[in-house]
């Protein structure tokens, strides 16, 4: 294990509990979860944005989940990596959920969905910059001016690196998670879909990153587009190839918990449960999680 890896992480993030094997809640799931099935989740991810201005009903929906789990708001929309600052009226409502919840940390994407003013419709991918670096850095620190709790940023994927950078992209993660004090929302999937689409070893690049501040993983299949290339769409069951990175990067980072996501063709939740179990004994095994 390379230097960066045997440090020990930092206490904000040291101190948030282990969660263990969870999913990313939609509804369909909702009367399993509620019910005895629900024994399957450790703990639930949300997404942020779907109960922004929600309706008495999604609310009823949420504090029925947060009696039987420890819920982690995931946001899409925050756009930390936006030159020209962030949307405090998204922040203040992203803030008001966070406060209703009482979660642990809070997750967002290393990217940008908003430039000059427009929304772009996607996470894009930041350029490899010192400059891309103190913008998150500046925007984090306003975030936390709003939600005074541990922040863990997601790695995502792009089809090509932005024009601009300086260094390589384990380069730049480290230098974004050490300036702006956050954690790493480390997902697998993305690295390994990454890792084909570019030509690049996922374990040389997890050597090259600061594992000491995984919080946690998200894990999900993909489908394969044209040329052989990977195209992470939430849509697949989880693959071989997923599931041996997952188990390695278990064994190298104090990941708290694992997200199984799943945002297309739902199966029933029992296959879910199934993919959760399989996470659960793979994080006993490497003595992440009693």
């Amino acid at each position: 294990m390379n230097e960066l890896a045997a440090k020990l992480p930092p206490r904000e993030l040291e101190a948030i509990p282990v969660l263990g094997s969870g999913i990313g809640y939609r509804d369909p799931w909702f009367k399993a979860l509620t019910g005895e099935e629900g024994q399957a989740a450790d703990f639930l991810e949300i997404t942020a944005d779907h109960f922004f201005d929600a309706p008495a009903w999604k609310l009823r929906e949420l504090d029925a989940l947060t009696e039987r789990f420890t819920l982690i708001p995931h946001a899409l929309d925050l756009s930390l990596g936006t030159a020209e600052g962030l949307d405090e009226c998204y922040l203040a409502k992203l803030a008001s959920l966070v406060a209703r919840l009482s979660p642990p940390y809070w997750s967002e994407h290393l990217a940008f969905t908003k430039a000059g003013g427009r929304e772009l419709g996607h996470l894009a991918p930041l350029p490899f910059s010192e400059e891309a670096v103190e913008t998150v850095a500046r925007n984090v620190k306003l975030a936390r001016h709003y939600i005074d709790l541990p922040l863990a940023l997601e790695n995502v994927t792009y089809g090509f690196e932005m024009p601009g950078g300086e260094m390589d992209e384990a380069t730049f993660l480290t230098m974004v998670l050490e300036v702006s004090e956050c954690g790493w929302l480390l997902d697998v999937t993305n690295l390994y879909v990454n890792s084909v689409n570019h030509k690049r070893d996922p374990f040389s690049f997890l050597c090259a990153t600061p594992m000491e501040r995984v919080v946690q993983l998200h894990y999900v299949g993909f489908s394969i587009g044209k040329n052989g290339f990977l195209i992470d769409d939430h849509g697949a069951d989880v693959d071989p190839q997923t599931r041996t990175l997952m188990e390695e990067v278990l064994r190298r980072c104090p990941a708290k918990g694992a997200i199984l996501e799943r945002d297309q063709n739902l199966p029933p939740f029992a296959k879910v449960a199934e993919e959760m179990a399989k996470t659960r004994e793979a994080g006993r095994k490497c003595g992440r999680w009693a």
